[in-house]
């Protein structure tokens, strides 16, 4: 049998598995929901989400786990963010896949949004990752030095204004009826009893209101309003800031935007973000990122293997790539009877 290339992309929500062929037809995919972040988890567990993934992609090629084999393989990790770390997961991964290539996850979205070249990435998830690579080629990835998160935060925020205005500090919000309605509540104190109660039942999954305050923002409401936009000028500082770690000046540079929180079909996140970078580095241009974090996973292993991104080989990926349910995030689900 033809060896596989592998892809994997790590989250601290799912874990992505893509295999292909040589030619890039990818034939397989699968996916996990579960953190495969050696930071959240056990490496040894991160290993059997990794290797449920790879797993469910191997078998959805129609090909039998044992008679799998790989040409090379990459990925692109949630917790590869010290050296320590990346020296850690190419032992674990390296022991099962041949040829590892691990990188932060920052850098394998990188690798997809813009594959050279000076750019930027600010991945946004469950949380964010944000990856530059300079003029020389250096790359740079925030890792514990990112301050503002993505799905988490916005759900986190989109709490604490339906608590603030239920008790009438700030003034009332679209959000209040969203919340309730999404979590089918009885009202804004049982929410809060459900996030903070002691013992079983305790609700810890507010990352899933992160696409309601999406929805508010674009409809205009003021209080979700301001918290995007603020998070958008928070993110675009920190591209910024990975900007300057890799050189680049007053050069052009890209700006991708990916990950599930802007998916959303709203711009407000997205405009606050490119603004707030703009305002600190004029000549940048925007940039569509046009293949998901799992595919530069994917280009990685290509890569390594010594394959070229021919213009054939790059339109069978596109043409073969899995349909947009793979990367979706979940919304909201009741947390009160």
């Amino acid at each position: 049998m033809e060896p596989l290339l592998l892809g994997v992309d790590g989250g601290n929500t799912k874990t992505i598995a893509l295999v292909a062929r040589r030619d890039g037809t990818v034939v397989g995919a699968g996916r996990v929901l579960a953190t495969s972040d050696i930071h959240a988890t056990t490496p040894e567990t991160a290993l059997a989400v990794v290797t449920g993934a790879v797993d469910e992609a191997v078998t959805s090629a129609g090909i039998e786990r044992a008679d799998a084999t790989y040409a090379a393989s990459g990925f692109s990790m949630a917790g590869a963010d010290w050296p320590e770390d990346i020296e850690l997961l190419a032992a674990l991964l390296g022991s099962s896949w041949f040829g590892a290539v691990v990188v932060n996850d920052a850098i394998g979205a990188l690798r997809a949004a813009i594959p050279d070249g000076p750019g930027v990435v600010v991945v946004a998830g469950t949380g964010t990752a944000t990856g530059a690579r300079g003029p020389d080629g250096r790359t740079w990835h925030t890792s514990f030095w990112q301050e503002p998160q993505a799905a988490r935060d916005l759900g986190e925020r989109t709490l604490r204004a339906v608590y603030r205005a239920d008790l009438g500090i700030d003034p009332p919000t679209a959000l209040t009826t969203g919340v309730l309605d999404a979590l089918g509540a009885r009202n804004v104190e049982s929410i809060l009893h459900r996030r903070t109660m002691r013992g079983p039942g305790r609700w810890r999954e507010p990352d899933a209101l992160a696409a309601l305050l999406l929805d508010a923002a674009e409809a205009r409401d003021p209080t979700a309003l301001a918290i995007v936009r603020g998070h958008g000028a928070a993110l675009g500082a920190y591209a910024l800031a990975a900007a300057r770690r890799v050189g680049i000046g007053d050069e052009p540079f890209g700006l991708a935007l990916t990950g599930g929180v802007f998916r959303h079909v709203g711009h407000e996140l997205r405009d606050a973000t490119v603004a707030a970078v703009r305002d600190g580095a004029p000549l940048v241009r925007e940039v569509r990122a046009s293949l998901e974090p799992v595919a530069g996973a994917l280009l990685l292993a290509f890569d390594a293997a010594g394959i070229e991104l021919t213009p054939d080989v790059d339109d069978r990926l596109r043409a073969t790539l899995p349909a947009a349910e793979l990367y979706e995030t979940h919304r909201a689900a009741a947390i009160v009877e």
